[in-house]
């Protein structure tokens, strides 16, 4: 990977997107080769490639690689990591796109899965990525001790599932019918958007084995640009178009959806975020220059347009 100082954000987050995308491709690729006992359907290979090749930022990967960098972690073992995290998160984005959950026939440019194959194997190609994550963090290759390694499983897990991100979407589908207040939009965001989101910047100091209270403050911070994301995510889909988005946007305002930026308007929205910012980099102050990527990736959240 380039570790060039003189590179901007924009570069640095494109480089680790590169190496996240040819480490997926190397180990779908070897799933794709393994013969033997274990038969590897092959049409389901396609949609897991579909579904997790794809382009996108990679942000949460590029917060797993940098949150690892600023400990001295692994780079390689983190690398495995970051590719873990958007096993997962593309997992959830195939869900959510059925026709079930949020119903999208665009994703990232392209078809979504159960369009370009079916709802069955969409299904199957979001699971098997789910616990694919968890193949490749427990797998020795990723070369850290064991304990390490279960503790990124189970943070991992927590983060996806029912007190996670899973759970988050249960909330935001009860949220059609049960409307929810400022407190109960926050909760159900900062677990269907947010917790990935921090465990990205958990993992680092996890990985490297650092002091409880780095991977406390890294978690506040995630918390924070977790926050960041889907404001700017929900002010968005109020102003951004389809081309720009790479997928459908103006439904949650269609859909009567209760959002906080669709409560309080986009002048809030903008102060909020501005305050999150402020937050998210004051919590990194103690960790002086090395965390300058880390503040620019809280502002790139905050300010993004895609």
């Amino acid at each position: 990977m380039i570790d060039d100082s003189t590179l901007t954000f924009e570069a640095h987050l494109e480089s680790r997107a590169e190496a996240v995308e040819a480490l997926l491709r190397q180990l779908l690729d070897q799933q794709h080769l393994l013969s033997g006992e274990i038969a590897r359907p092959q049409q389901l290979l396609k949609a897991m490639r579909h579904g997790v090749l794809n382009g996108g930022k990679r942000l949460r990967p590029f917060l797993v690689l940098e949150s690892a960098r600023l400990f001295d972690g692994d780079p390689a073992a983190a690398l495995r990591v970051a590719a873990a995290l958007e096993c997962v998160h593309c997992y959830s984005l195939i869900h959510d796109d059925l026709p079930s959950m949020d119903n999208d026939d665009l994703r990232r440019g392209q078809p979504t899965v159960h369009r370009a194959f079916d709802e069955a194997t969409a299904i199957l190609a979001g699971d098997s990525l789910l616990t694919f994550a968890f193949d490749i963090i427990a797998d020795p290759a990723t070369a850290l001790d064991a304990k390490r390694r279960i503790d990124l499983v189970l943070e991992l897990a927590r983060a996806a599932g029912m007190g996670g991100m899973a759970g988050g979407q249960a909330l935001d589908l009860e949220a059609a019918t049960v409307v929810p207040d400022d407190d109960g939009i926050i909760r159900l965001q900062a677990m269907k958007t947010g917790a990935l989101i921090r465990f990205g910047c958990e993992a680092g100091p996890i990985l490297a084995g650092t002091p409880p209270s780095d991977r406390e403050r890294l978690g506040e911070f995630g918390a924070a640009i977790g926050l960041a994301f889907q404001l700017a995510d929900d002010m968005l889909d109020l102003t951004a178009n389809t081309e720009t988005m790479g997928k459908a946007t103006g439904k949650d305002q269609s859909a009567g959806k209760a959002t906080l930026v669709a409560r309080h308007g986009i002048d809030w929205a903008r102060r909020q975020l501005s305050g999150l910012v402020e937050q998210a980099n004051a919590l990194l102050e103690p960790y002086g220059e090395s965390a300058e990527r880390l503040k620019q990736a809280a502002g790139f959240v905050a300010n993004r347009r895609n």
